[in-house]
């Protein structure tokens, strides 16, 4: 496709210009667009440290050292794929039902024009909304779910909604479908070892670290590919499926975790040719990240990951 609307960045500097995710165009004409980022600054469902509402400019800035050519996927992202930042949803900051019918609608139109959105949180109860919106045209969908914790809780404080619940509202609310739903990375310890019930009676597959340790890599990437056959795929990825030494600045950080090319290497291998309609990634928290912004940069180049299976999908289609 042509080019000529990307900044090349061997003409002009990465650390000049308006900073949009991978210097994109800043717009919301969706004409012949693939995919949209948007940004959801929203992170009143946190129930230990806020501060991930500031997530989406922190990884806009961390991307702008992002090249458009993945030689794992040997797919340049920008031949086959027209891109755009979409800018923010206008978030309500602490109402959480209010902000969901902001989400949705802000993503009614990427979604209706037969885009791709491309989420970046905020704290992973936006999750909720972006799958209502995106089932209202594809129906329910299947789920990928790299996280540290399976966000299958009840209620918090009497309340429903909160970063801990969404998948659970998912369920009930049939937007995804059971024995189609893979959580993988969970690990840290459960207030009650009857925690995972609720999702395992309902067609959730759910792999600890301690499970993924010792089945194997590949033997993950195959339960991948066999939850997403013949099925619109949402991918969601809190960045706290990360060992906190790669991702230290999150909200609920858990020891024990993945690197990130352990993240890289099942992203590519397991999502590679899945039929993905929405993707987020969510959690990131700047003001606990160390020196470096080492979290935004992993959040970036996992989104690049995540855009680069988009284009080799429509490379091969």
């Amino acid at each position: 496709m042509d080019k000529q609307n990307y900044i090349d960045s061997l003409n002009s500097p990465r650390f000049s210009g308006i900073k949009t995710f991978m210097r994109l165009p800043h717009t919301t004409d969706l004409t012949n667009v693939d995919f949209a980022v948007v940004g959801i600054p929203f992170d009143t469902g946190c129930s230990f440290a806020t501060g991930s509402r500031f997530g989406p400019q922190s990884i806009r800035e961390a991307s702008t050292i992002l090249k458009p050519y993945n030689p794992i996927l040997k797919v340049d992202v920008f031949q086959y794929c027209k891109g755009i930042d979409y800018g923010d949803v206008l978030v309500i900051p602490g109402y959480i039902e209010d902000t969901y019918t902001a989400i949705e609608q802000g993503l009614q139109p990427i979604v209706d024009a037969g885009a791709i959105p491309v989420c970046l949180g905020g704290d992973h109860s936006i999750t909720l909304a972006e799958l209502r919106a995106v089932v209202k045209k594809h129906g329910p969908v299947a789920l990928i779910h790299f996280d540290s914790h399976s966000d299958t809780g009840d209620l918090y404080f009497g309340r429903p909604y909160n970063h801990g619940t969404t998948f659970r509202r998912a369920m009930e609310e049939g937007l995804i479908l059971p024995n189609h739903i893979l959580q993988i990375g969970l690990r840290g310890p459960l207030y009650s070892p009857e925690q995972f019930d609720y999702a395992q009676s309902h067609g959730f597959e759910q792999l600890t670290n301690w499970d993924i340790r010792e089945m194997g890599f590949e033997k993950v990437i195959e339960k991948i590919q066999e939850k997403t056959a013949g099925c619109p795929v949402f991918v969601t990825f809190d960045i706290d499926f990360l060992d906190a030494a790669y991702a230290p600045g999150t909200g609920t950080p858990e020891i024990c975790g993945f690197n990130t090319f352990e993240a890289q290497f099942l992203m590519l291998k397991g999502l590679q040719g899945t039929n993905i309609i929405g993707i987020d990634l969510v959690e990131v928290l700047p003001a606990a990240d160390s020196p470096g912004m080492i979290t935004s940069y992993a959040a970036a180049g996992i989104l690049f990951d995540f855009l680069s299976l988009i284009a080799d999908r429509k490379r091969n289609l």
